[in-house]
């Protein structure tokens, strides 16, 4: 009769251990899902500015200049509850038309003198690479997450104890961001 309460214990701790684990684990993706948000955040708010600062110069590039203030309030209002398959989606919207300002913005000589254009484009190019860091970094705990629940033991008990796999931050299959970068040496 010990051994079968002695054999019970040891199961029964072996199950938090794992449960205990399992939900740390479960707190690093939100927390690395949040890291990500506050990012995005400063990103969402450097926009406004900065097609300010560039309208009057790009009067020809209306077109491009209306494509980020729509990506950006998709993204904001994705970020504000959305599902992370919904933000991701917008988010990578938001960086394509971003990208296209910032390529557009190259054959303006004013934009690249203008000293304030400057400095938001330098701000919005150090947010970028944040965010990327940060992507990766969710990705990591994300992966690491999914792994310990995929793995035996854990695997018996993940799902009975209410645990899921996260979702991986990655470009949709038909995202422009996939495709090859044209560069066009000629000058």
């Amino acid at each position: 009769m010990t051994i079968l309460a002695i054999v019970l214990l040891c199961v029964g701790a072996w199950i938090v251990f794992i449960f205990n684990g399992l939900v740390g684990l479960r707190n690093q993706v939100a927390n690395a899902f949040r890291q990500i948000d506050v990012q995005l955040k400063r990103r969402h708010d450097l926009i406004p500015n900065l097609v300010e600062s560039v309208k009057g110069e790009m009067k020809f590039e209306k077109e491009t200049l209306e494509r980020v203030i729509q990506a950006r309030a998709a993204a904001v209002s994705a970020g504000q509850g959305g599902a992370p398959g919904d933000i991701m989606a917008k988010e990578g919207m938001l960086t394509q038309a971003l990208g296209r300002l910032m390529a557009v913005s190259e054959n303006y000589p004013n934009l690249k003198a203008n000293e304030g254009v400057r400095t938001l484009m330098e701000e919005l190019t150090h947010t970028e690479n944040q965010i990327g860091f940060s992507r990766q970094f969710y990705n990591d705990v994300v992966t690491k997450f999914n792994t310990t629940q995929q793995v035996f033991p854990a695997n018996m008990f993940a799902a009975m104890l209410g645990f899921s796999p996260a979702v991986l931050w990655e470009l949709p299959a038909d995202s422009p961001e996939r495709e090859t970068p044209k560069v066009d040496l000629a000058v």
